[in-house]
């Protein structure tokens, strides 16, 4: 399996494509402004069909592009927690850049923490991980080493916790509980920033220290 990573705009958000071309299959992970085009044309020129896209969260930064996906009928994939956050995204104009067209996302698929996800013949495990916002999930692929972590933790810093549905107990939990457990040599793709790994994460995140 690949895995394809390209920051996008407007404030520099990571969108990921999961590609298997012997499967002919593609999956995205989040859809920032532009992640459409670039998602279609590098599964088209791998020869590749999306079969789904997955929400880590409702922020707007995160699904700004959903609705393109949606139009093509490629099914969406989001935790029930940011249902309002999807359903009403223009709740959250007063932190979104100005004169954004926020439109709302159609998630036909509602996930859970604990949830089995069959991505390109793999058994993914969805974590549930709040504290940034109440549905940010994780989608770990032990076969691949990696999770798909959202904003929940960068390399050495974590989500925000001061926007609506924030909470930094909660986040501290989520990331000792759900992150901090997974494999040390686990590759962790974040929504911000370059990648890093759990063993990375435990030594050095200043803000969220093993207990």
């Amino acid at each position: 399996m690949e895995i394809h990573v390209q920051e996008l705009p407007p404030i520099g958000t990571n969108a990921i494509v999961l590609i298997d071309p012997s499967q002919k299959s593609a999956w995205v992970i989040d859809a920032p402004q532009d992640a459409y085009r670039w998602a279609t044309a590098l599964a088209t020129e791998r020869g590749c069909t999306i079969e789904g896209l997955v929400l880590t969260h409702g922020h707007w930064d995160h699904i700004i592009d959903a609705h393109a996906f949606a139009d093509a009928g490629i099914p969406i994939y989001g935790h029930a927690e940011d249902r309002p956050l999807f359903e009403d995204p223009a709740r959250m104009a007063s932190f979104a850049i100005p004169g954004l067209e926020l439109r709302p996302v159609s998630v036909q698929d509602w996930i859970e923490g604990g949830q089995k996800l069959e991505i390109l013949g793999h058994a993914m495990e969805v974590r549930h991980v709040p504290g940034h916002c109440p549905g940010n999930i994780l989608i770990y692929a032990p076969a691949q080493e990696a999770a798909f972590v959202g904003d929940v933790i960068f390399a050495g810093s974590v989500g925000r916790y001061d926007l609506p549905g924030g909470d930094f107990a909660v986040l501290e939990r989520s990331i000792r509980e759900q992150v901090y457990t997974l494999p040390e040599g686990t590759t962790l793709y974040p929504g911000h920033g370059p990648t890093t790994t759990v063993a990375q994460e435990k030594s050095n995140n200043p803000f969220v220290r093993p207990e």
